[in-house]
């Protein structure tokens, strides 16, 4: 398989470099299998002979005419973590010849990926609407506002859909060169993982700080605060409402909106993370943990962690 990983000023060092290792890993592997798949023919293609990585690297590069008949292309995220200037950006003139070899490799057909900010590219080019997508969980609602043509689910590490793969935050390059050999073939993405002591990742929900998502949204903030002060009891969503001084219709609406999720659902994230703290830092019983964020029987708690963190109470606590 031909592969093009397109390089630009300002690319995430690490990014550009786990994807390289990983596939360049798994090509050294693949004699290690009684049927290996085939090798990966690895380009790295840009518009100038030498970029500029965002931590000051100097990358050289073929021609991104090599891309024009690749059969996979990759695009390693953007070295930016503000949101304002990560729209900048993408959007801008400078990775206007990224946007539009990203979108004509999908028009011949050909599958592109990316991981974390690189999802942006992606979005902007309009590969990625009517499609279903995850990106950085903390750059989610940013995403949402912008490509409301997108399907965005922020708890996904790893999203394939119609020819485009999108993978989670910074390091989710690792899970989607991974993917990637997993296509071709699952015992070698196995043996690769192990190699390079790998965990699967399936979810980012683990990772997620519902208060870093809710400040993008003054009502949403808001909701968070108060629902703090309460999470040791039953959080109704028309008190909540009055507290604030909206209708129970705007909370539900605009938490829907901006976070992609319902209010009740959100509090149940607070509930998760507040019951990770307190296993983690204190010697309480987990009978005594649910009481204190507002779950009357421990198993119900038990239950919810186990689905929101793919853990048990216990490994939570061994942490």
């Amino acid at each position: 398989m031909d592969v093009a990983v397109v390089v630009y000023d300002g690319v995430f060092d690490s990014g550009l470099s786990a994807l390289l290792d990983v596939l360049d890993a798994a090509n050294a592997m693949r004699g290690e299998l009684a049927q290996p798949p085939p090798a990966w023919r690895v380009t790295t293609v840009g518009f100038r002979r030498r970029v500029r990585t965002g931590a000051g690297h100097v990358v050289e590069t073929e021609p991104a005419a090599e891309a024009a008949n690749t059969d996979l292309l990759l695009v390693p995220a953007l070295a930016e973590r503000r949101p304002d200037a990560l729209l900048q950006h993408v959007a801008g003139p400078a990775l206007a010849p990224v946007r539009d070899l990203v979108a004509g490799t999908r028009e011949r057909g050909a599958p592109v990926a990316s991981a974390c900010t690189g999802t942006f590219v992606l979005a902007e080019s309009g590969v990625l609407d009517g499609r279903e997508a995850t990106t950085s969980w903390w750059l989610a609602p940013v995403f949402r506002k912008r490509y409301p043509a997108v399907t965005i689910d922020e708890t996904r590490m790893v999203a394939t859909s119609d020819g485009v793969m999108t993978a989670g935050a910074a390091f989710g390059h690792v899970d989607l060169a991974l993917a990637v050999v997993r296509t071709a073939s699952p015992a070698l993405a196995d043996l690769v993982a192990r190699y390079l002591v790998v965990d699967e990742r399936p979810s980012q929900s683990a990772y997620t700080i519902p208060s870093a998502l809710a400040q993008s949204d003054p009502l949403v903030a808001a909701f968070e605060r108060w629902a703090r002060l309460h999470l040791d009891g039953p959080i109704g969503m028309a008190e909540a409402a009055r507290s604030l001084g909206v209708s129970e219709r705007t909370l539900q609406r605009t938490v829907r909106r901006v976070l992609g999720t319902s209010p009740v659902r959100f509090v149940q994230d607070l509930r998760v993370e507040q019951a990770t703290h307190l296993l983690r830092t204190t010697d309480l019983s987990l009978d005594s943990i649910a009481r204190k964020v507002g779950y009357e029987h421990a198993n119900t708690l038990r239950i919810l962690l186990r689905e929101r963190t793919g853990s048990t109470a216990g490994a939570l606590r061994g942490r």
